[in-house]
């Protein structure tokens, strides 16, 4: 069922070359997400695909900077409040490390793009379960299993990808 998507997905944003990935790690491929993420209907079809996964929840916190449209096309879809996480907390003005609503208290869930390793996921949950939010879960459009599902694993929290590189590369056989 997610081949037809997972083909468009990589057909869109599948790039070789030479690339450094946030997670310090050198790759031979990229999944450049803004590619699908500045298309309409493929954003959409990438964020149903999301909402599927998504557990009960009270509010959806969008990690800066790819998961922030996807996490609003999710909140369209959903009705579900939005929140947009900093990768750290902004010095003036509210000094707010998610902006857009309340947190604390509530069930969060994280949208983010892609993930590799997680290391920014696991610092930003960190930080929004020191204000108080409740984070379980993390939903995300490709998991690159590259170790990120493991390491969220490792601090509690558990990883729903639309998307896998196994998915992409088996769309390519299908």
């Amino acid at each position: 069922m997610t081949h037809p998507l997972a083909r468009r997905v990589y057909d869109t944003c599948h790039l070789t070359g030479r690339f450094h990935l946030r997670s310090g790690q050198v790759s031979d491929e990229y999944f450049d997400k803004y590619l699908f993420e500045g298309k309409p209907e493929l954003l959409r079809e990438v964020a149903e695909a999301m909402v599927a996964l998504l557990p009960e929840c009270d509010v959806l916190a969008g990690m800066e900077m790819g998961g922030i449209p996807i996490a609003t096309v999710m909140s369209q879809l959903t009705g579900l409040p939005t929140v947009f996480v900093r990768k750290q907390a902004k010095e003036y003005g509210t000094a707010k490390l998610a902006e857009g609503g309340r947190v604390s208290g509530l069930r969060v869930v994280v949208v983010e793009d892609v993930v590799t390793t997680g290391g920014a996921l696991l610092t930003s949950c960190g930080q929004l379960r020191s204000v108080g939010a409740q984070v379980e879960t993390v939903v995300c459009a490709i998991d690159r299993e590259q170790g990120g599902r493991e390491n969220l694993a490792a601090e509690g929290l558990h990883l729903r990808a639309a998307l896998t590189r196994r998915d992409l590369e088996a769309s390519l056989t299908a």
